[in-house]
């Protein structure tokens, strides 16, 4: 079978994790027991769990010229992904700091540095986005950016899946060229006003969406089948930081296969519980024999 390719444009933090028993207050200051540095990013870490799930990938977007830029790129393309056109822009690197408490509930601060600047995308960058079979895009980086990447994905065939995360407005433009869109119910809060108990909410916005909802599954709708709900896959829990981007990964990698969608929803929320078992971001995603240990087809 060939491999899917995968096109991620988004972003790349250092991310600077500490544990510790409870998440601290504003004013409050709590003693933690660990602390471990490690390449983060919705975008580098979408892009290395889509490699390990079995996808040729490639990433886009931008670093800076400080040294967490230097262990960025050596640490992403040491994930086998492809990092020929990352660039690298003069000054500070995006830096996640990430407070993890003994439950795995964790609270995170992203200074985007040179995410701030992916603008203006060139061609070579327009031409990897085109020759994908799907792209995975997140909004970490500027909007503008995300939406001539997906315009360019949808006018050339390629399909489009938008983790519309962080929570922001975003415009109709791209919701128009959006084939599947992944939130959590923050982010649907925000672009629908409405919940998790109105998932279908989403339709009015995109053709298909899927709803995370941590360790209760995830809702997938679309226009044609209604809504129907994935359970959450039960492991034990040590840091959910990366479980979205194990599962958003692992749902472009699933789709681009040929899998049914409501299926690749069920492989990726194998995926995302086979990340939580680990502490850490890009260093938890998980490989394809591990997603495939826990996932169950459906009956029949």
């Amino acid at each position: 079978m060939r491999q899917t390719r995968v096109v991620v444009v988004g972003s790349a933090n250092m991310d600077l994790v500490g544990t510790g028993p409870a998440l601290p207050r504003p004013g409050e200051t709590v003693l933690g027991s660990d602390f471990v540095m490690v390449p983060g990013g919705k975008g580098a870490n979408q892009a290395i769990a889509a490699v390990r799930a079995g996808a040729s990938g490639v990433f886009l977007g931008a670093l800076g010229s400080d040294a967490f830029g230097v262990t960025l790129r050596a640490r992403i393309t040491a994930a086998g992904v492809d990092t020929g056109q990352l660039r690298v822009v003069y000054g500070a690197s995006g830096v996640a700091l990430v407070m993890v408490n003994t439950d795995g509930e964790n609270a995170i601060l992203v200074t985007p540095g040179a995410n701030a600047s992916f603008l203006g995308l060139t061609d070579g960058e327009l031409d990897a986005v085109r020759q994908a079979d799907v792209l995975v895009a997140q909004v970490e980086i500027p909007v503008e950016t995300v939406t001539a990447a997906a315009v360019a994905a949808r006018q050339a065939g390629t399909r489009v899946i938008l983790n519309a995360a962080p929570a922001r407005p975003l415009p109709d433009e791209l919701l128009a060229a959006v084939d599947l869109l992944v939130v959590n119910e923050t982010e649907a809060q925000a672009l629908t006003g409405r919940g998790r108990d109105e998932p279908e909410a989403l339709l009015e916005l995109v053709p298909r969406a899927v709803l995370t909802l941590g360790g209760e599954g995830a809702w997938y709708v679309d226009r044609d089948g209604g809504a129907t709900h994935v359970p959450a896959v039960k492991v034990d829990v040590v840091d959910s930081t990366a479980a979205g981007d194990a599962f958003t990964a692992a749902l472009a990698v699933a789709w681009g296969e040929g899998r049914e969608v409501l299926d690749a929803v069920r492989w990726a929320a194998a995926a995302g519980a086979a990340c939580v078992r680990r502490l850490g971001a890009s260093v938890a995603l998980p490989h394809r024999a591990e997603i495939d240990a826990l996932y169950t087809p459906p009956a029949g």
